[in-house]
């Protein structure tokens, strides 16, 4: 009963989902009760007040910032997260992070631990807690191999908030080219929006932009240097963009355009099914 309970938990995705269920007989008053009291905030001493139940609220699970606490206190957070939640997701982890969530002593309370090292995130899931498709379909393009890390960021969001992701890199306008390939697999696969991740000029994000018919994300990096140093210059020709059709979320953002991403694929999904 507890395991087929986390399972739904797991795959709500909002407050109407709950009403549906009981109007459908799938869940009982007190099962749905039980949730809905799961909505409450978790705190955790004077160290966090977790928002456990963000995402049966609004779609966007609450991700735990690693940067600026201590590899035991991100402990202590994913602990509690996980008490009252089958999944927890962390971000910007340094390699102390890393190995401290590692290290974790997971395996006899039936925990996956999953770290993708190229974004610096992990994800923690009780067995049996599936995401859920929610039928969404995100593009992710980069401009630069150094702009991986941070759509790294932007697929894993958009993956754990139920999305299918088609991801390209390495496609900037330095050699234009190597763009019309990529663009003609996020045509054929019928994405609902794009999210183009690029340094320097920021140029792709205006190009893409200008050549297809859904909604661009534009996530600057600070891979670049000298005047405009630091992102800035990518961040200002991003939101200087004559394409329309771009929205632009801030430097490095690829957490915050990758949930941006998927709340609009997702809304999509919604009404193509």
């Amino acid at each position: 009963m507890i395991c087929g309970f986390l399972g739904i938990c797991c795959s709500m995705q909002s407050l109407k989902d709950i009403l549906d269920r009981v109007s459908r007989g799938e869940l009982s008053s007190v099962e749905a009760e039980k949730m809905l009291r799961l909505f409450a905030v978790d705190e955790l001493g004077c160290l966090a007040k977790l928002d456990g139940k963000r995402e049966l609220r609004k779609g966007v699970p609450e991700i735990i910032l690693a940067e600026g606490k201590t590899p035991l206190d991100v402990v202590q957070i994913c602990r509690m997260m996980l008490a009252n939640n089958g999944r927890v997701v962390v971000s910007r982890c340094s390699l102390a992070h890393l190995e401290a969530l590692r290290a974790m002593d997971v395996s006899a309370e039936d925990f996956l631990v999953t770290i993708n090292e190229t974004a610096k995130m992990v994800v923690i899931k009780k067995r049996g807690c599936l995401s859920g498709d929610m039928g969404g379909r995100v593009g992710i393009l980069t401009a630069g191999t150094s702009d991986i890390a941070v759509a790294e960021e932007a697929k894993l969001v958009a993956q754990e908030m139920g999305c299918v992701v088609f991801s390209c890199y390495d496609v900037g306008v330095a050699g234009i080219h190597r763009l019309l390939e990529p663009l003609r697999l996020l045509i054929e696969s019928d994405v609902d929006v794009v999210v183009v991740v690029a340094g320097r000029e920021g140029a792709l994000a205006s190009v893409v932009a200008g050549l297809v018919g859904v909604p661009v994300i534009g996530v600057p990096t600070s891979n670049s240097y000298g005047f405009g140093e630091k992102g800035v210059g990518a961040l200002m020709a991003m939101l200087q963009s004559c394409s329309l059709g771009l929205a632009v979320v801030n430097i490095d953002g690829g957490v915050a355009g990758g949930a941006v991403a998927a709340l609009i694929a997702n809304r999509i999904a919604r009404f193509r099914k």
